[in-house]
Formats: C-alpha cells, sequence, structure tokens
C-alpha cells in the first residue's frame, strides 16, 4: 500500500472542521500542531509590536495514495482556501514508506478495493 503525507496550514479557526471533513473524506486520522505562524504575499499586521494575524495550525494526514485528492480538495473546499485569500494552503507529498500503520491498512484495505 502506497501512502501520501497531505500537510494542511489552517486558520486555527478551521482545523476542527478540516479534520472532520477530511475524516469524512477518507482520511483515518491527523496529527495537529497548533500555533504555527505564517506569512504571504502581504505584509504581517501589526499593532505596538503585537502581531494581528490569526494563528495557524499545521494538520499532517498520512492517507493512501488513492484518496489522497479527494481529501486533499475536501479540505481546500472547506478549508476555503481558493474562496478567501490568507486562509491557508494544503499539498501532498509521496511518502516512501512508513511504519505504525498496520491498524490503518486494514481498515484501507477494503475501501480502497470497493473504489478501485
Amino acid at each position: 500500500m502506497h501512502f501520501k503525507l497531505i500537510i494542511a496550514l489552517v486558520d486555527d479557526t478551521k482545523t476542527n472542521a478540516v479534520v472532520r471533513a477530511a475524516r469524512t473524506a477518507g482520511a483515518t486520522g491527523a496529527t495537529v500542531i497548533t500555533s504555527a505562524r505564517g506569512e504571504g504575499l502581504a505584509k504581517p499586521r501589526s499593532f505596538f509590536g503585537l502581531s494581528l494575524e490569526a494563528q495557524r495550525d499545521v494538520v499532517l494526514f498520512l492517507v493512501e495514495e488513492h484518496q489522497a485528492r479527494h481529501i486533499l480538495e475536501t479540505i481546500c473546499r472547506v478549508g476555503e482556501m481558493d474562496a478567501t485569500e490568507g486562509t491557508g494552503i494544503a499539498f501532498q507529498i509521496d511518502v516512501e514508506d512508513a511504519v505504525g500503520v498496520s491498524t490503518q491498512i486494514r481498515t484501507l484495505v477494503e475501501k480502497v478495493e470497493e473504489e478501485i
């Protein structure tokens, strides 16, 4: 079984909705790293040296490769990433090898076989 790692940099107000939607779309779990800071095209806003930018969360999803694009598109839609500037980004990368996923593989085999 081959995996992709989806990395989503999400506005912290949307993290829970994105994780729920990704699970509905086929993700078997997520790792959330809170309180990240990002900068895009526009300079960050500040007031007396305090940042006015919303916090970001880094959400990691290890997903089966056949489900990856659908999950990525779901994250984009729910996170409003294409609809609103500055709400975050998500991308996927190939995973060469993974351990500790045997329980996920048993669950995913049935789902993937149905889809293929």
